[in-house]
């Protein structure tokens, strides 16, 4: 798989995906061996997600995410949650993959998540309020 079509299957998802009203391409760059995507969302219960990637493409083809930050925030821009790999949280498990939850923007342990699993996620949540 190329950069460019990893971009593009995040863009088919977004189209593709029911949580999803609309989306808003803010800034997309790839080249042979590298790429950054970065989109503003709205859903389907008026939050918002944001998001940005920056992912880089092996010698075997393989693509992997170096940088991200998923920003889910509700209609009046209050944090629901913020997935990233920031690595300003050393102490944590699994760190530097953390995620962030309101009310106080508390760090807790995270995991390597991608666009596609945090979108499922998102889903899941939105279904059950």
């Amino acid at each position: 798989m190329t950069v460019a079509e990893y971009l593009t299957s995040i863009k088919e998802r977004l189209t593709a995906d029911k949580v999803v009203s609309s989306f808003h391409v803010i800034r997309e760059r790839t080249t042979l061996t590298d790429g950054h995507l970065r989109v503003r969302l709205t859903l389907t219960d008026d939050s918002q997600l944001e998001f940005s990637e920056y992912v880089q493409r092996s010698p075997n083809g393989e693509i992997s995410v170096i940088t991200y930050s998923y920003h889910w925030a509700n209609a009046d821009g209050n944090l629901i949650r913020r997935w990233d790999n920031t690595p300003h949280h050393p102490d944590l498990i699994g760190s530097p993959h953390h995620v962030h939850t309101e009310p106080a923007d508390t760090p807790s342990p995270g995991h390597l998540v991608s666009l596609f699993s945090v979108l499922d996620e998102i889903a899941r949540l939105i279904t059950t309020h």
